[in-house]
């Protein structure tokens, strides 16, 4: 078991002051062995916050990075799987299933986690997953009102993945956790 914290768009000092109390007193140190940042930290300070939780951070740069030594995307194998990390404001236009699918497809990977539309999703296309975790503070962007914060916790285990998205409400619970699952055949799974 190997446990992947996808977490990103955090547009920390910009458009949010913080993460959410919610979501920090979730992400304990020692608990997570990768995270992955589809880009928008905006600040060296969340690097570094996500180093205390995790020190394998793996992040891309958003539009509005500020590190410039982050990579445009990055692929990495974790368990029978390879992974892609790109922020998405490459991807024309922003958030298109067919878009991010060749953009897959280019990087050769079975997840491809991408952001940018500060809206969480995940979906199975074309024998292959898909994640966006949404943004980690609920900071707005110019296409949408009142996102929501979230992000995805995925416990990955060989060639199967399940993908927890915990997200902030206004009610009771605080935090709703939602959960999706995605597994390579057998065939993809022994060619990796």
């Amino acid at each position: 078991m190997v446990l992947v914290l996808c977490i990103g768009d955090f547009h920390i000092p910009h458009r949010a002051s913080d993460i959410p109390a919610e979501f920090k007193k979730l992400l304990v140190p020692g608990k997570i062995h990768h995270i992955l940042c589809p880009g928008n930290l905006c600040a060296k300070e969340i690097y570094e916050y996500l180093r205390s939780v995790c020190p394998n951070v793996h992040a891309v740069r958003g539009d509005f990075d500020e590190m410039s030594t982050l990579p445009d995307s990055k692929v990495l194998s974790i368990g029978n799987f390879k992974i892609g990390i790109c922020h998405g404001h490459q991807v024309v236009p922003w958030g298109n299933l067919e878009a991010l699918s060749m953009l897959q497809r280019r990087l050769d990977v079975d997840i491809l986690v991408t952001g940018h539309t500060h809206r969480f999703k995940a979906y199975k296309h074309e024998d292959r997953f898909l994640i966006n975790p949404g943004s980690a503070t609920g900071a707005f962007d110019c296409l949408n009102d009142g996102c929501r914060p979230s992000f995805v916790l995925m416990d990955i285990n060989d060639s199967r993945a399940v993908v927890y998205v915990y997200e902030l409400t206004d009610g009771e619970p605080k935090v709703k956790v939602d959960k999706v699952e995605f597994s390579k055949k057998a065939s993809e799974a022994a060619s990796t």
